[in-house]
């Protein structure tokens, strides 16, 4: 069954006759007429039955009219949506970004998206990279924007800025006195930890380095709680240096050695790009990361 043998068809049931039918999918008569001779014994019998000057529907035309009236109007919708999808009338997005990546340097990047393509349907997923990589392995996702220390070969990284670590801490605490903390002043402290961190492993298989000997209080995946816990005295915690802090949290370099992380845009390698990824693609790629505060 192929689609113009639906559109002649339901111009028939419409005009309830075959030369106007015609004129009406501007066709020639032999050509409609042949086609629903086809689609006939496709369906297996009369579709129309023609007395005179006068054309009905049969009772196999009546039954399948909705249904191929519904297939129709599937298809014309479904067009027009893919000529919306690519010329960017409809833009559909799926962004993940690492949870422990602060929103001030994506501001910037989110307004210029908006200003180059205006019809991007943009749908931000914030969770854990490791999840975030999986979603855009399993296709939920069009890009990822992470911070890990490794990633699949399947995929194509393309740094987009990096950011030291810092140790933050609630007023009073013994940081306060130091210009700069060691993981070694790490040992002894009261921990705060941040369960979507890429820190540890970080510090481990790149900087190869063993775990201060802090005392883990309190784990979260909520950035808001372990700030909460901070200001509040309850531990320290590392976190990047340009999360958004809440009032009250002093922040001190960590050193010996400084770390950092690279945050980087994520894509799944070979995979074909929608105008809309492509166009968010290559504005991340050109974007001034480092102005971004």
């Amino acid at each position: 069954m192929e689609m113009h043998q639906v559109r002649y068809f339901l111009a028939v049931c419409e005009t309830l006759n075959f030369t106007r039918a015609a004129e009406q999918c501007n066709v020639a008569q032999p050509s409609l007429t042949r086609a629903i001779h086809n689609l006939e014994e496709e369906l297996g019998g009369p579709l129309f039955r023609r007395e005179r000057r006068r054309t009905h529907l049969t009772d196999l035309g009546r039954l399948v009219q909705p249904h191929l009236a519904t297939m129709l109007a599937e298809s014309e919708a479904a067009r027009r949506e893919a000529q919306s999808f690519a010329t960017l009338d409809t833009a559909p997005l799926r962004l993940g970004i690492m949870c422990t990546i602060g929103p001030t340097r994506m501001i910037g990047f989110l307004a210029r998206l908006r200003a180059k393509v205006p019809a991007a349907e943009l749908t931000l997923r914030e969770t854990g990279g490791r999840i975030l990589v999986d979603e855009l392995m399993e296709g939920a996702l069009d890009v990822a924007i992470v911070a890990l220390p490794d990633l699949p070969e399947r995929f194509d990284t393309y740094p987009l800025f990096s950011e030291r670590y810092t140790v933050a801490f609630g007023p009073g605490h013994r940081f306060e006195g130091l210009n700069a903390v060691t993981l070694a002043d790490l040992d002894g402290a009261d921990y705060l930890m941040r369960v979507n961190c890429e820190f540890p492993d970080l510090r481990a298989n790149h900087y190869k380095l063993a775990a201060p000997k802090v005392n883990i209080v309190y784990s979260s995946e909520r950035e808001d709680w372990i700030q909460a816990l901070v200001v509040a005295g309850m531990g320290c915690a590392v976190m990047p240096e340009h999360l958004p802090m809440l009032p009250g949290i002093g922040t001190r370099l960590l050193v010996n050695p400084e770390m950092s992380r690279t945050v980087s845009m994520v894509t799944v390698a070979g995979r074909r790009f929608s105008p809309a990824v492509s166009a968010l693609v290559n504005l991340a790629k050109a974007h001034d990361w480092a102005a971004a505060r």
